[in-house]
């Protein structure tokens, strides 16, 4: 189990997890998203962990990286759209319904729209380091085609 995965069972957000253990929350991001190995990690910030999950050190150093330690990407890349901001998933929403509308063949007008829209979401969540530069180029990728150069 990676900590992504124990943070989903407890239902904790990387933010709450950074409140209430004090580690800083670009810290878990770069863990969860397998930037940052747990074993690299000061006996301070294990500790930290711990106590907010309220396990022991040995638990938390037993988490597994949830990357692919040859590639170093993740192992599941639905871990990407885990823990986002609500306007970046109602911006990803609007998106699939209007896809799935064209895909239907209906008219549908405004496609043009939502595709700004999220492209715009994506960005501010980046910007503000709510999501990583990796989650927002999945996400680029998959819902409006667009690749990294």
């Amino acid at each position: 189990m990676d900590l992504q995965t124990l943070l989903d069972q407890r239902q904790i957000t990387k933010y709450h997890l950074s409140k209430i253990s004090g580690v800083p929350k670009t810290t878990i991001m770069d863990i969860c998203a397998g930037r940052s190995e747990i074993k690299r990690c000061s006996a301070k910030t294990v500790q930290q962990l711990a106590k907010a999950l309220d396990c022991t050190m040995e638990d938390i150093m037993e988490l597994s990286s949830p990357c692919d330690g040859k590639a170093g990407l993740p192992k599941d890349e639905d871990s990407f759209e885990c823990d986002l901001p609500p306007f970046l998933t109602t911006s990803i929403e609007a998106m699939k319904k209007a896809q799935a509308k064209l895909d239907r063949g209906e008219e549908y007008d405004e496609w043009d729209c939502d595709f700004c829209d999220l492209q715009s979401s994506i960005n501010v969540a980046e910007t503000e380091q709510i999501i990583s530069p990796d989650q927002a180029w999945y996400l680029r990728e998959k819902y409006l085609g667009l690749k990294r150069a």
